[in-house]
Formats: C-alpha cells, sequence, structure tokens
C-alpha cells in the first residue's frame, strides 16, 4: 500500500477479504441461504471433520456476503483453527486483515498439502496473489479459477473471484457474466450486486450503475456498513462532474461509519483522506486542508499500534503537502514533503515500499511550482498503476511541451480498469485532454 493511496487501505485491504473467499462446505446451517440450483451442484468438500470449525467458517462467508467486515472475520477464523488446528481454509482466512497475517498464510499453504485438492488449488492461487501485490497474479489465475469452477460449479464464491479478476483485466463484459453465474446461485445479498455495478462504472454507465448500487444497498442488513457501495456511488457523481453529491455522500459515510464504531478496526481517517481529495483536486483548498485534520484527530487515540500511527501521520503530512502546493505556498509545501523523506529514510527496509508515494508527492509539488522537468523526473518513479500519478505525469509531460509523451500518459490513465478513486479523479480529465488534442 502506498503512502498517498488511502481508499486502497478501504478498497484493497478493508473489504479485500470479500474477495478472496470461497465455501469451506456446502451451507446447511442456514447462515447463507443456498439457491436449489446451488444445492444441486457439486461444490467444495468441507475441509474439516470438525462442525465447530465449519460453522465458524460460513459464518465468516456470510459477514462476507453481507459487507460485514472488519476484526470479527478474524476472531471467527481464529475460533475455527481452534476448533481444527489443521484446517487449512480457516488459516486462509485468518491473514485476510490489515496488515496482512503471513504467518497464517504460510501455515495455510503447509496444511493445503493434506487438505482436499481443491482447497489446496484455491490455496495455493490465493496465497500468490498475497504475496505479489501487483496486478499480474491475479491475472494469470484466472484460468485455473475457472478450470476449478467448472469442476465445482456449486462453489459461488470461485465464481466472485473468478469476475473480480476478470475486472481488473479490463474483461467486463466476462466479468458480469462470471457475477451473474454467482447470483444464478444466490441473489440474496448485496456484495454480488455491487460488483456487478462496478463494471458498468468501468463502462462508463454511471446513472445505471448508481441504481444497481442503491438497489444493493436495499439488500444490505442494519448493522452493516457498506463502505466500498458508498464509495462506489460518490465515484458515479465523480465521474459526472457532480462533485457536492460526492462529497455529500463520503461525508455521510464517515459520520455512519463513526456511529457504527468503526466497523474495520481502523479509524475513519481513511474517508476524510477521501474527502480531502475530492475537495483538493476541486479546487476547495481550505475545506481539504480542514478535512486532513478532521480526518486525523480520528488517530492518536485509536487501538492502531503505533507503526501504523506513524504511517498516517504521514499520510496527513503528504496531503498538506499537496494542498499547500495549491495554495501557492511552495516553502512551506517542500518542508513537508522534505520530512516524509526523512521519515522513510529512518523508517529502513520497511519504508521502502513508501519511495512510490515519496516521488508522487514530490512531483506532485514540484509540478505545482511550475518545475515541470523535476516533476517529471519524479512523477515517473511514482507507481505505474496508479491512474492519478500517470495524470500528473501526463500534466507535467504537457507543460513540457512533450505532446506525444503527455498523449501516452492520459491514455494510460483512459485504460486503467481499477475501480477507485485514483481513477474517478483523472479519468475525466484524461478523457477531456484526448479529446481536445
Amino acid at each position: 500500500m502506498t503512502l498517498s493511496s488511502v481508499t486502497k487501505v478501504c478498497a484493497a485491504v478493508l473489504v479485500a477479504a470479500t474477495v478472496h473467499a470461497c465455501h469451506a462446505a456446502p451451507d446447511q446451517s442456514g447462515a447463507i441461504e443456498a439457491a436449489p440450483s446451488q444445492a444441486a451442484q457439486k461444490a467444495f468438500p468441507p475441509g474439516t471433520e470438525s462442525q465447530v470449525a465449519a460453522a465458524k467458517i460460513r459464518e465468516i462467508q456470510r459477514r462476507q456476503e453481507n459487507l460485514q467486515g472488519g476484526p470479527a472475520i478474524q476472531e471467527l477464523a481464529t475460533a475455527a483453527i481452534e476448533a481444527d488446528p489443521e484446517f487449512a481454509l480457516a488459516y486462509l482466512y485468518r491473514a485476510y486483515q490489515f496488515p496482512p497475517d503471513m504467518e497464517a498464510l504460510a501455515k495455510a499453504e503447509e496444511l493445503a498439502a493434506k487438505a482436499p485438492d481443491s482447497h489446496r488449488r484455491y490455496i495455493e492461487l490465493q496465497a500468490t496473489t498475497f504475496k505479489d501485490p501487483t496486478v499480474a497474479p491475479n491475472i494469470a489465475a484466472i484460468e485455473p479459477l475457472t478450470k476449478l469452477a467448472e469442476e465445482y460449479p456449486g462453489e459461488r464464491m470461485l465464481w466472485v473471484v473468478i469476475g473480480q479478476y476478470q475486472q481488473m483485466d479490463g474483461r467486463t463484459a466476462d466479468a458480469r457474466k462470471s457475477y451473474e453465474r454467482a447470483l444464478a446461485l444466490d441473489s440474496s445479498t448485496p456484495r454480488v450486486h455491487a460488483m456487478l455495478a462496478g463494471t458498468l462504472i468501468l463502462d462508463g454507465k454511471y446513472a445505471e450503475a448508481r441504481e444497481a448500487l442503491l438497489g444493493a444497498l436495499q439488500k444490505v442488513p442494519a448493522d452493516a456498513t457498506p463502505v466500498n457501495i458508498h464509495y462506489q456511488v460518490a465515484f458515479t457523481h465523480l465521474y459526472e462532474g457532480d462533485v457536492d453529491a460526492a462529497l455529500g455522500t463520503l461525508t455521510k459515510l464517515a459520520a455512519d461509519y463513526e456511529k457504527a464504531e468503526r466497523p474495520f478496526g481502523i479509524p475513519e481517517v481513511f474517508i476524510w483522506n477521501s474527502i480531502a481529495r475530492v475537495n483538493l483536486e476541486n479546487g476547495r483548498l481550505e475545506e481539504a486542508m480542514k478535512a486532513y485534520e478532521r480526518g486525523y484527530e480520528s488517530v492518536p487515540g485509536s487501538d492502531l499500534d503505533e507503526t501504523q500511527k506513524k504511517i498516517w501521520y504521514a499520510r496527513l503530512l503528504h496531503g498538506k503537502s499537496r494542498t499547500l502546493a495549491r495554495m501557492g505556498q511552495d516553502e512551506e509545501a517542500w518542508k513537508n514533503v522534505l520530512a516524509v523523506r526523512q521519515m522513510i529514510d529512518e523508517g529502513g527496509e520497511e519504508a521502502e515500499q513508501f519511495e512510490p508515494a515519496y516521488h508522487y508527492l514530490a512531483g506532485y509539488c514540484k509540478l505545482e511550482a511550475g518545475e515541470n522537468e523535476a516533476a517529471i523526473e519524479h512523477l515517473k518513479q511514482a507507481d505505474p498503476n496508479d491512474p492519478f500519478h500517470r495524470l500528473l505525469l501526463a500534466r507535467a509531460y504537457e507543460r513540457a511541451g512533450q505532446r506525444a509523451e503527455a498523449r501516452q500518459s492520459y491514455e494510460e490513465v483512459m485504460a486503467s480498469r481499477t475501480n477507485n478513486i485514483e481513477r474517478a479523479l483523472a479519468y475525466p480529465e484524461a478523457q477531456r485532454r484526448l479529446e481536445a488534442s
């Protein structure tokens, strides 16, 4: 996770557990109501002789399908492990947290050798995607996961994962077919409906996607906080240029999340940082600064460990630097840039992951200061898979008179198929610039 990609905490970590899920057993407990067609099709064997362990995994699946993530998932996975310490799939679920539990993942891999073949194959594929944060392993997993799903057509979550990976690969039509396979087995819960709406966003069908998302909200239990759905609703507004509607959606989400006592175990800072970014990139600079500061207020007294608190403080500096740069306060902005640089240098090997975020920040500030060549050098070292980072690089190239390079970078933004706030902020501008060129 990069220093600046705040919503990745939400989209890729907080609710990422909903991507990596499969049934430990056909549900006979009523925890997830299986459609008749599902009952008639072959699904994974239990993988455990413990009814308690199997029940805990079914409860995890129920919560995931109803967008009820957070610490309860790990608590249930731990209880499943206690009931059956040899249950490989339970360790895989235990790994789904922020940051990931790599020891649990290693144990899942170790035990997979003794697990049913279907579990072994699934765990091996998911372990690969855990270890490599790039999109490539997910794309490579599509074919073997599809083969597994064809052998176990009643294993609903396989179709969900396949759809997610196809979506990452830009294959939205294929993703919709996979999600529809999942919905044919059970359409009673909100998660897959929301995923299906995400493909509509990527295809530019914003009003249709929003309608689908609002429909998915009707299926959400009263005690859930469907962060991902609300974020996607905000994205549809951003794509349409309705900044006020996007901010209204996110501001209400922040209040609901706090009222729900932070169901993901992370303070509401990540939502406020998103509010700040929307304000910042739409020229509402005072509001952006206030939102960054408002969000960080939730960090010091939270249950986050000291390392995570330090990371969130660095994010505060990151956001304030970019805001100061937009305000024309270049000297003050650069002081914060240097402070972030020092934190990374002092963080040793573990802090190396934040190098692309530092170059994004430095490039952002140099671009605002009119130092286009310096901005280009930094932004070329930012995250190449982040569409907003590529947008900044395109701006820098264009201002430096390098039109061919600018066009290529704008096209890279347009080619992005990741449904996140970075794309929602970058895509409309890239589209306008290409149409104008």
